[in-house]
Formats: structure tokens, C-alpha cells, sequence
């Protein structure tokens, strides 16, 4: 008999047995997105909680909390578009450090009152759907459970760590974290002999913060990074709010664009221009920093090989001017390219390649020499030489789209377990919900634009969707929605087409879920564009949610 048919039938609880809490929609994560639904669902007069598995709010910015962490989306693109929000909040900086994003998630608090409806510090495991009810039984790690009506998973798209399988790394006795995992207090670098893997953009951010402050730096690059230039600017209040007016129109604009962006890619083909005016274009794009020369671009560059060999013979250019060592110039904008443009996620550096002029940096290439384990007092390479370490980074990223989702232990009606499901490669309606799990959202995974649009546009975008599915569902009674069969086949079969269109396939990374061992190699992102997979979601749902079986 359960908790709550005992309390019915007026029979004593065992003091040990959690209470189960009902609810009618269950959110797990307390970053953008799930701020976003509680915020929206809660104004409806719906009871709502959010679960977070961290000490605090904000997602991703209170986990990331290693040296130099910081967003490479500008604002104010990168912010709620709620009037009561950005009304009266400033930033320092165009591209945010982390202390500040905690800042601005302490100030959405004061305007939305949301953390006495989080619960931090709660890690979901489990959810269950009783097909009986319609409703979810959800268990958090310290066993309180939760019964809802919807669940919906804001884990975002890189929750889930990942650690090569690197042997000895359990022995080494210096100190040793993984990014994501980097310890709130902070860690002492100063003086010390550190190691970085990776050259993704945890690894890029750190490795630039810290270069100037250790004795000696060891970066492992298995893959350069194309990185582009920030051009951080400082912000006043007096531009900020003489902009604020225009606010309401650039929140609408960025889900018109390509990317999520306040700017968008060219129509006209690269070599539909002169080499002057691709030069000049160029140019322009690279001065303005941030993803300007990546998204403002000619239209056909990630489609079309040599079109994509202009852009990325420009950028080797640029670098190769900031480099001095010759050697260097190759390791880290090789003439050849070994994957095409932006086929992975660029990050934004301020002073990266610098870095790499000083003496007390050394790039190994893990091409040329892999490691062959992590001893006690460093890192073994295949040319036999260890270096010894005081501290080892490890930048080596997540399991991404589908990690967050999958290391919950999560069932279908038939009881199949979610990563099961999608072992052999992920299957949703719309990058929403997937068949078989009723009553499920998510937001920010897989096969939606997630990492080739900017977070809070995107958040924008599904997060209405997933409220006013809510809502409609709610004010005429209905108590179940399950995607198609027929309709997730086809939405998969659009994101695997239009993924085949481009050059992203030809890269090895997280993009295709290639980054993790016996991972289904894929396109995992929506690749149409921001603004078409707004226009997709919304004619759905104007027609009646077709797609999905409402009852």
C-alpha cells in the first residue's frame, strides 16, 4: 500500500517512508529553461517545483566555475527577454564572466521569486509513468518523490561529464578535476606544474586565464580549435539603457535569424563575390568579434567544400600572424585543414594564441604522441617522455544532447529504459518529446538547433511551446500527450537529411556524438536553422498538435 493510500485510509506512515508530493509539473534543472517553465506555468496557477541537482541556481554558471569561465554569446542576446528582468539590470562586460552570470541569476530571483519553489541539491534518478493515472513518479537520489502530471527536463545539453578512459589516471596524487566539476572555492594554480586535455572551449578559456600565473603549462591538443576573436568590450548603464527601448524588437528579431543571433547569415554565395569584396567582408566580420565571421558569413560555407576552404584559409591567416614559432603556427592552424569550418563549435578567445609565444608553455600533439598512461607525478606520452604535474585539468567535455537525459533512470510505458531507446540513435518529435514517454518535455536536447542556436533564444522558442501545450492540455481536460511513432520517424529523418546537406559529418566531435565511445555517430543537432524549427513547432501546434496522440 503507498504512502498516500495509507494516509487516505487513515493508517499511520512509517517514519522512514518518504511522502510522495503531487504536483502538476515536475521540472529537473534550475537553468534557463527551467526558470523559464516554472516562471510561465506557475503565472497560469499550475503547481510547479524545479529539482536542480546543484548548490544553486543557473545551471551550467554554478557549475562552471574554473579559472576564466565565461559566455561567448553577447548580451544582450544572451539574457531573458522578460520586461521585469531586463528592465533595470546592467551588465559589465559584452561577453560575461561567470561571477557575473551568478549575479544576474541572484537578480532574476528578486524579480521572479523562483528558488522557493526550487529545491537544490536534488539529483533525479528515476521516473516511472503510471499508465493508470497518466501521471509520473519521479525519486531523487535522497529518496523524495514526486508525483506529476508533467515532467519536463531541463538538463540542458552538456550536464553530463566526460573522462576519457585514461590509464592510471586513479593514481595520480596531484590534484585533479574535470572542468564541470571544478571545485566551487576555487583551486590554487599559482606556481604550480599544470596539465590541460583538451582544447574545447573549457580547455581554451582556462588555459588563457591561467598561462601567466603557473610555473609551467602542458596543454594536450588532440584537434586545434578554430577559435575566433571576442573584442570584449566594457558596458556603461547610460548605452544599456538608451538601447533598452529597442530591447522588445531584438528578443523577436533573434528568432528570425539563423542562429538565434541579433545577426544572420548572407544569402549571396561565397563566390558570388568578388575576392575583393569577400576580403573586405571579412574582414568586417573578424573586427567585430564574437561569432560574426562563423554566422554572419557567405550562406554556402558550411555547405559547399571549397567555399568552406575560403573561410577557414582567412582565419589559419589571422592566427598564423599571432604565432611565433613556426612549428606552432602548424600545430595550431595546420595549412590543412583536418576538419572543415565551424563542422565543430569555434569558441571566442581573448589572448589564446598569445598564450603560446611564452616559455612556459608546451603544446604536446596527441596525433603525433598520444598519452600512454597518467602515472603518480604527471602525464606518459608515446615519445617516452613524462611530465611531471602538480595539477591536471581535464578539459575533456560531455556527453552531449543526450547525456543529460539519459543518465536518468527513465521507462516508458513498456518499460524500457530511455538510453536504451536511443542506443542506436535518438528518435523525438520536434527535439520535444520522444515516443512512448506521455506527459515528457525537454528543452535544449537532441534534434533541435540546441548548440547552433543561442540558449535563451532557444529557450524562448520551446519553452512557450512546452507551456501552451501544458496549457491547452489542462484547460480542456486532456491528460495524456505521446508523440507519433510515424511523426518522430519523420521528424529524424529531416534532422538526418539536413545534417547529410552539410560538412558538420565530416568532423569528429560532439556534434555527432563521435566524442563518446559506442555513441550512435549522428547529426544531434536540428540544422535547418533557429527560425525554421520556430515556424515547424508553432504549425504543429496551431494545427492541433498534429503528430502526437492526445487523449
Amino acid at each position: 500500500m503507498s504512502s498516500t493510500d495509507r494516509l487516505a485510509n487513515g493508517q499511520p506512515l512509517d517514519a522512514t517512508e518518504p511522502t510522495t508530493q503531487f504536483l502538476d509539473c515536475l521540472v529537473v534543472g534550475a537553468g534557463f529553461g527551467g526558470i523559464y517553465l516554472l516562471y510561465h506555468l506557475r503565472k497560469l496557477g499550475y503547481s510547479v517545483k524545479i529539482f536542480e541537482a546543484g548548490a544553486d541556481i543557473g545551471g551550467i554558471w554554478y557549475f562552471n566555475s574554473y579559472p576564466g569561465a565565461r559566455v561567448d554569446s553577447e548580451v544582450p542576446i544572451y539574457e531573458y527577454s522578460l520586461e521585469e528582468v531586463w528592465r533595470d539590470w546592467t551588465w559589465s562586460e559584452k561577453f560575461p564572466g561567470r561571477d557575473e552570470l551568478r549575479r544576474y541569476f541572484d537578480h532574476v530571483d528578486k524579480r521572479l521569486n523562483v528558488r522557493k519553489d526550487i529545491s537544490l541539491n536534488k539529483r533525479v534518478v528515476k521516473a516511472r509513468l503510471d499508465t493508470n493515472t497518466d501521471r509520473w513518479t519521479v525519486t531523487a537520489e535522497d529518496g523524495t518523490v514526486v508525483n506529476a502530471r508533467f515532467l519536463a527536463l531541463c538538463t540542458g545539453f552538456a550536464s553530463k561529464i566526460y573522462v576519457p578512459d585514461l590509464k592510471g589516471l586513479d593514481s595520480f596524487q596531484g590534484i585533479s578535476h574535470h572542468t564541470a566539476h571544478w571545485p566551487q572555492e576555487g583551486v590554487e594554480l599559482k606556481g604550480k606544474r599544470v596539465g590541460v586535455i583538451g582544447t574545447g572551449a573549457s580547455g581554451v578559456q582556462v588555459i588563457q586565464e591561467i598561462a601567466a600565473d603557473v610555473k609551467h603549462l602542458t596543454v594536450f591538443q588532440r584537434t586545434p580549435n578554430y577559435a575566433l576573436p571576442m573584442v570584449q568590450t566594457k558596458l556603461d548603464k547610460a548605452s544599456q539603457d538608451r538601447m533598452k527601448p529597442l530591447y522588445p524588437t531584438i528578443f523577436q528579431y533573434r528568432r528570425e535569424t539563423i542562429s538565434g543571433y541579433h545577426y544572420d547569415v548572407l544569402s549571396k554565395k561565397l563566390f558570388e563575390a568578388t575576392p575583393s569584396e569577400r576580403i573586405l567582408h571579412f574582414e568586417n566580420m573578424w573586427s567585430m568579434g564574437g561569432f560574426h565571421y562563423n554566422v554572419q558569413n557567405y550562406g554556402d560555407y558550411i555547405l559547399d567544400q571549397a567555399a568552406n576552404d575560403e573561410v577557414y584559409n582567412f582565419w589559419r591567416d589571422k592566427v598564423r600572424e599571432r604565432l611565433h614559432d613556426p612549428s606552432m603556427q602548424e600545430k595550431l592552424a595546420p595549412s590543412i585543414p583536418p576538419h572543415p569550418f565551424s563542422a565543430k563549435r569555434p569558441c571566442l578567445e581573448q589572448n589564446y594564441y598569445e598564450v603560446y609565444n611564452r616559455s612556459n608553455v608546451e603544446l604536446i600533439d596527441l596525433n603525433q604522441f598520444p598519452i600512454n598512461e597518467i602515472t603518480p607525478h604527471g602525464v606518459l606520452t608515446a615519445d617516452g617522455v613524462e611530465r611531471e604535474l602538480d595539477v591536471l585539468i581535464l578539459a575533456t567535455g560531455f556527453d552531449s544532447h543526450t547525456g543529460g537525459i539519459t543518465q536518468i533512470d527513465i521507462c516508458d510505458v513498456e518499460g524500457k529504459n530511455i538510453k536504451d531507446k536511443w542506443a542506436s540513435g535518438v528518435a523525438t518529435n520536434l527535439g520535444l518529446t520522444t515516443a512512448g514517454y506521455p506527459n515528457m518535455f525537454f528543452m535544449y536536447g537532441p534534434q533541435s538547433p540546441t548548440a547552433l542556436s543561442n540558449g535563451p533564444t532557444h529557450t524562448d522558442i520551446q519553452g512557450e511551446w512546452i507551456v501552451n501545450c501544458i496549457e491547452h492540455m489542462m484547460s480542456t481536460g486532456l491528460t495524456r500527450i505521446d508523440a507519433q511513432v510515424e511523426a518522430e520517424q519523420e521528424w529524424r529523418r529531416q534532422v538526418l537529411l539536413l545534417g547529410s546537406m552539410t560538412l558538420i559529418p565530416k568532423a569528429r566531435g560532439w556534434y555527432m556524438g563521435s566524442n563518446i565511445p559506442g555513441k550512435a555517430v549522428e547529426p544531434y543537432n536540428f540544422m535547418g536553422g533557429v527560425q525554421m524549427y520556430d515556424r515547424l513547432i508553432t504549425k504543429c501546434a496551431t494545427q492541433g498538435y498534429v503528430g502526437f496522440n492526445l487523449s
